[in-house]
This record gives structure tokens, sequence and C-alpha cells, in this order.
């Protein structure tokens, strides 16, 4: 594995029904054509997150079809869908098999090792904190299940639900925001209930090459004691629930991934916790809220922690970045990501910088346009991150310094560097609203070369400059806003 990764996130459904119309029949996961898996190679992407590939509950379909305000998204967004679009919830979750509609469930395996053979890996959903309301389980093992206290049935009568054999189970929740309705919670400090998790795991081990975990910290035991420990009968075990699966898998799977969705600041616990790579919602926020100095300081934070960030700037759960951030500041805040350390994640109709974000309760998307700026400016970026310099290369962070007295301006430039070998990548960017001019201070060892000629991917100009014109002043930068260079250099 790269120490820097890049994944994409696919929706499943959408991609499969995207095929089917562009090849004119039904397609399903396997037997869409492998040159349309090869693009994504192609584009420099090591792994792909296919969402929501599993069985969808019947009772969580039913109900998304005749829910209020889903179908009035579904209204604007998809005017012609009919009852056979609506999916229901991929984190209401009947069954942890390939969905019908996506192919049959040896069909998982098989795409594995077809990606594998075109040089990505596959990551799947991985949902713990609940199965759906009719999830098998219900019936068959309760246990698994939390079981309110009668008290907290009697003040919170909506937090539960009845089976058809008349057992109360919790819905699924988190501790800010009203149940999933379609959902049943899952108890954590069950036995029975990690051994399940455990087993399910070590499944998916064998067909996939890593899992992105839905809402991870939820499964810790701190949150789970906020959330529920009042609430039922069971004592807060010693051990943490993903001490205790994550290095079961990993002994099975040893490059297996474990990617965790998680707030709240609980990034660096699940991160002692043996995940590999956990969601930089801080960066995220940095990013849309504040300025570049707010972004330099996030990105001085150790090795250990930086590394194992994932940076993003949208997913299925966020607004398309287009509309979030603005077209020009999106893509900035793309190139920041894509060229940091960590997990570099994308979401697919990014790079065409799609603005219409989908209810992923359906199984199909409107046509929109391509961007073509926007995807211009990521085919570049795509080029400039593919290989091994900033996969694997040495990161350094870059100081800059005011242009002339008086000169602020300097603070809004971001820029670092990327080097292996004789080879180097240098990220320079204004991420900023206004002009900004700095000098950029190049380590010692490249200012002593005689001469040094830059490449800027994004506009394929070059620039020559003496290795004592860089030591006596740095690099000097001139960018508009959200403007940037991306630039490739040998000595």
């Amino acid at each position: 594995m790269k120490k820097h990764p890049q994944l994409l996130e696919l929706n499943a459904f959408f991609f499969v029904s995207r095929m089917s119309e562009k090849y004119g029949r039904r397609m399903t996961l396997l037997t869409v054509p492998a040159e349309e898996w090869k693009v994504f190679a192609d584009q420099g992407f090591d792994y792909l997150w296919l969402m929501g590939v599993w069985t969808r509950s019947p009772w969580a379909r039913a109900h998304a079809a005749k829910e209020p305000n889903l179908c009035r998204a579904y209204d604007l967004i998809l005017p012609d869908w009919k009852k056979e679009d609506v999916t229901g919830s991929p984190y209401a979750i009947y069954g942890y098999t390939l969905d019908p509609y996506l192919g049959a469930p040896q069909d998982l395996l098989a795409l594995k090792i077809k990606l594998n053979g075109l040089g990505l890996g596959l990551v799947l959903d991985f949902v713990p904190n609940h199965l759906a309301i009719d999830h098998p389980w219900t019936l068959e093992r309760p246990e698994v299940f939390v079981s309110c206290r009668p008290e907290t049935l009697r003040a919170h009568p909506d937090w539960a639900f009845i089976t058809p054999d008349g057992k109360k189970i919790a819905h699924g929740r988190d501790p800010y925001f009203p149940p999933w309705i379609d959902t049943a919670q899952i108890n954590f400090w069950s036995l029975a209930a990690r051994e399940a998790w455990r087993t399910q795991l070590l499944s998916l081990a064998k067909v996939a090459d890593g899992v992105r975990c839905d809402m991870a910290m939820l499964g810790m035991n701190d949150v789970f004691q906020k959330v529920w420990g009042e609430h039922i009968q069971e004592t807060r075990p010693e051990t943490e629930f993903w001490s205790e699966v994550i290095p079961e898998v990993k002994k099975a799977a040893p490059h297996f991934i474990f990617i965790a969705e998680v707030y709240w600041d609980l990034d660096w616990p699940l991160q002692q916790l043996g995940f590999d790579f956990t969601y930089d919602k801080r960066l995220y926020d940095r990013m849309f809220f504040d300025s570049s100095v707010s972004v330099r300081d996030h990105l001085r934070a150790e090795p250990d922690y930086r590394d194992k960030c994932l940076r993003f700037i949208e997913n299925h759960d966020e607004e398309r970045a287009t509309v979030n951030f603005g077209k020009k500041k999106s893509v900035a805040a793309g190139m920041i990501t894509a060229t940091v350390p960590g997990l570099r994640f994308f979401h697919d109709g990014q790079l065409e910088g799609r603005r219409i974000r989908t209810p992923i309760h359906l199984r199909r998307e409107p046509r929109e346009p391509a961007d073509p700026v926007i995807s211009d400016a990521y085919r570049r970026l795509l080029r400039f991150t593919k290989g091994s310099v900033t996969r694997c290369g040495d990161w350094i962070l870059l100081e800059t310094k005011s242009a002339w007295e008086k000169n602020e301006t300097y603070q809004a430039i971001l820029a670092w560097l990327w080097g292996e070998g004789q080879h180097w990548k240098l990220v320079v960017i204004n991420y900023s609203l206004i002009r900004a001019q700095a000098f950029i201070r190049l380590p010692e060892f490249l200012n002593r070369k005689f001469f040094i000629q830059f490449k800027d991917a994004l506009t394929d100009k070059t620039y020559d400059r003496t290795g004592q014109e860089l030591s006596e002043k740095g690099l000097y930068a001139d960018l508009g806003p959200w403007q940037a260079h991306l630039f490739d250099f040998k000595a």
C-alpha cells in the first residue's frame, strides 16, 4: 500500500445505472467492461469505495418511497422518478450480501479480483452501529441489539419498535439527533454482538481490501455510554470494541484497511484503536470557515496523526463542494486535500464539478454536464499527483515571507514540497479572496543547485531560477484569489 493513497467514492447503484444507460443494456458490477474500471486506475486512484453495495431493506425502501421530505427531494432533483427508482437507505442494511440490482452474491469476489488486476483496491461499507429494522437478526438474534429499560421506553416511546414476535428493540441513534427509524441499534456492550461483528468483518476481508466504517465513533465505550449507558442492563466492558476486532481481521488479512467516518474530534483516539485512516473533518471546517493560516496550522500536526488523516471536500453526506465552497475556492481546496499527506479522498462527480447532490435513497441520478474548467483542473491535478513522489516521498511544509515591507498577503499563500530522490514537486496555493505575493523559502539543499527549471502542471509554463537567486530571496509567487502553481522540477 502506498503511504499516501488516493480513494474514489462511487455510489454503486448510480454507477451501474449510468453504465446500463451508456451501453444500452442492463449491467451489473461484474458485467461493467474492464475498460470502465481501468479509467479510474489510469487517473491514479488506488482504491474504489463502492458505496451502498449491500442488500437494501424492504421496510426502508417502502418508507423512503412515501416519506414526504424525501419525496419532495426526488421531485426536485429527479422529476421523472418512479417507485422502482427508490431503493431505501444503503445504511439500513438487510444483509451483507450483494444487492440483487448489482449482481449475484458471488460477484463481489470476482469483482475484487478484477479490480486488483488493474491495481485498484476494493473498499466496501461496514455499518457497525445498526442494521435495518427488518433484518433477520431482530427475530433470530435479538441479544445483539439494544433492549431499553422499561422506564426509558415510557419516557421515550419513539426510541424503540416492536418486532413481529413482540420484542422491543431500540432504533439506531447518536447523541444529537432523533432515532433513525429504519434501523435497529446494535449493543456494543453485548458479547454476542461483538462476536457477530468479528465474524462479519472476517467474512468481508475475503471479498474486499478494506472497509469504510460508518459513524465509527459510536462504537467507542465512552460514546456508547453517553448514548445508551443509563438505558440498558449490560455493564461496560473493559476493552474497546475496535481494539478487539481490528487486530483479529488484520491477523487474517494484513493489508486490509480500516477507514473511520468520525466526528467530534475523536479521530486521534480511533487511530489509537487501530484505524488506518480517519476522516479529517477539522481540515474540512478550517478550509470552509477559516483562513489559510488556520489551514497551515492544522498541517503542522505530527506525522503519526497527520499521515492517517482522510482529506476530503465532499462526500455523499456533504453538499457538493462547488455549492458549498464556490467554484474557484472548491478547486483550491481540492488541490490542498489532494497534495497533503494522508489518504486523499474524492467523491464521484467532484472531478466534473457537479452541483446536484442526489439522495442516496435513489438508484439513479439526473444527467448533469461537466464543468470544463473544473474538469481540466482536476485532470491536471491527478496527473500531477500520479506516481510515487507524492504517494511515497518526503513532505515538507514550507514557510513564506513578505514580498516587500508591509505586504501581509504572504500569509494567504500555502506551500509545501514533495521529494523522492532527485525529483521534487512543489505546491503553491493562494487560499484567499485577494491577490497575494510571497517569497517561499526552499530547503537549503535545493538552494545550492546551480539551476532549477520549474514546470507548472496547471499551465504548462516553465520558470527558470538560479540557486543563488533562490538562496538569497526564495521563490517569488504572485497569485490571484484561489490560484495555484503545481510545479514539477528536477535540479
